[in-house]
């Protein structure tokens, strides 16, 4: 990836919609060689999709929780019967496995307080999840929200 590649995936990652036009006046490269950039980018898969930005005040009422969970043990088995589950639960927007006192840390998006706690129970009653403990933090506010990785570490590595 070059310095052009990466310039590209900055103007991508805050406008997925714009058009190769729009985003080879921005690299200095004509439409075409623009587009064919974006499509190998693409296909080698440092593209790996484009999505919408929804405004969460759209969804109606609503909350998002960061659960801390410990799994029993470390077994494999374990883990994966978790992470499927997490991948299954639509609620479950975004679960990382982490280093540190939990297992993994999992931002959840639900009806209300009681949703969330139906959920959980029903997570801490299944024991074939392994689940030891889960610590949960409200979010009151969202001060910065993801909108991509930092781009432009390091130097050219082209080739």
């Amino acid at each position: 990836m070059d310095r052009i590649d990466r310039r590209l995936l900055q103007l991508l990652q805050r406008q997925g919609r714009s058009s190769a036009q729009a985003l080879s006046e921005h690299v200095n490269l004509t439409p075409r060689a623009t587009l064919n950039r974006i499509r190998r980018l693409e296909e080698e898969r440092v593209i790996e999709g484009y999505r919408a930005v929804i405004n969460r005040d759209a969804l109606g009422e609503h909350i998002s929780v960061f659960a801390e969970i410990a799994l029993k043990d470390q077994r494999q088995s374990t883990a994966q019967r978790f992470e499927q589950r997490m991948l299954s639960t639509p609620e479950v927007v975004a679960c990382y496995l982490v280093s540190g006192r939990y297992d993994y840390l999992v931002r959840l998006c639900c009806r209300d307080i009681t949703h969330y706690r139906h959920l959980t129970n029903a997570w801490l009653d299944d024991p074939t999840l392994g689940i030891d403990k889960i610590v949960t933090s409200t979010e009151l506010q969202t001060v910065k929200e993801f909108a991509g990785f930092p781009i432009g570490w390091g130097e050219d590595r082209e080739g």
